[in-house]
Parts: structure tokens; sequence; C-alpha cells
């Protein structure tokens, strides 16, 4: 270890900074660019061209047609889908038919009706960034959110229709998503 090769550290060059690969657009080198979104290869004649690639490749799944199925708002048929929150069930009339089917993974005995407007239940939706938050049925009817697992318990302080499940360093407890309200029980 003590031998190693001060050269292949210089802020210059790095061996991992070279495509050796010519741009399809003008000829010339490719090489590994660096952006606040991550990594990709783009044409060293940038400003002359702006050919840029992924540097790695996605594998994204072809749309498959579902054999048999029907989409309940244009009678097309539904396709398994890829896309920005993963894989999802769509019409394949897509511009013109935006229906998408939702998979629950809570059986319709566990919902849980919203306490704000009680006409729809909470379920789980995933924001941009990854967090999973728990919203009205509703919405934008109804914009009841909250950010920590439902459960199907009125507060017993100030009667509010749902508590909401924390884990902490203690462990997990219930308490009642009112800011007014200080509610709290061990689980």
């Amino acid at each position: 270890m003590s031998k190693i090769d001060p050269q292949l550290f210089t802020v210059h060059e790095h061996a991992l900074e070279k495509e050796f690969e010519l741009c399809p657009v003008c000829g010339s080198e490719l090489s590994v660019k660096h952006s606040k979104h991550g990594s990709f290869v783009g044409c060293n004649n940038y400003p002359t061209c702006d050919y840029t690639r992924p540097l790695v490749q996605h594998e994204s799944i072809e749309t498959q047609v579902i054999s048999g199925s029907e989409c309940p708002q244009c009678g097309h048929e539904l396709a398994v889908k890829s896309g920005r929150f993963g894989i999802f069930i769509g019409c394949t009339h897509y511009p013109e038919c935006t229906h998408i089917e939702k998979h629950d993974h809570t059986n319709q005995a566990e919902q849980i009706v919203c306490p704000q407007c009680a006409k729809g239940h909470l379920e789980s939706r995933t924001s941009r960034y990854g967090k999973t938050f728990f919203a009205c049925s509703a919405y934008p009817k109804c914009k009841f959110i909250v950010n920590y697992p439902p459960y199907n318990e009125a507060c017993p302080d100030c009667g509010f229709g749902i508590l909401v499940e924390r884990k902490g360093a203690a462990g997990s407890r219930v308490e009642c998503p009112q800011k007014s309200c200080k509610y709290k029980r061990a689980l």
C-alpha cells in the first residue's frame, strides 16, 4: 500500500473520466461529466455540440397490454406501464384517457374514514421526494393529510376521529395529530 501511484488521484484526469467513445453528432471525444442531478456522458466539444446521454442505462419495461381487460372509462384495453413512481396499470389510449388502476394494500375493513370530511378514507401516498404520507381519497375536495400511519381510534381527550402511530427511541406510541391536543399513549 505504500507504493501507490499519486498520478491516479490527480484532479486533472482520472482513469474513469474518459469514455473512449466518439460523439455520434460531431465526432469529438466523450467524457464523464458531473452535475447536481448526477453523472452523465457528454461531448467534449460542449458549446458547439450539446450531445449527452445517461451514464447508467436504466432498464425500462415495455408497455405490456393485458388481454381481456377493459378500461372502465373508455372501454379500451389496459396495459402494464412504467412511470416516475414505478410500475402501474393504465389505459392504452393514454393522452385521451387518463384512467389508472390503484391497487390498495389495505382491505376494505381496514380503511380508516377521513376525520375531516367523513366522505373519503385515508390512503397511503408517496411524495415526489419518496416520503410516505396519508391523505384523504376525496382530494382535491378534502385536503386532509397526516405524515404518520393513522390508527383507527378516536382521541379520548379532544374527540378527534383518529390517532397516529409514531416510533421513537422509547418505542412505539399513539398520539393525537391535532397540535392543540397533547394526548400520547404507549402501544
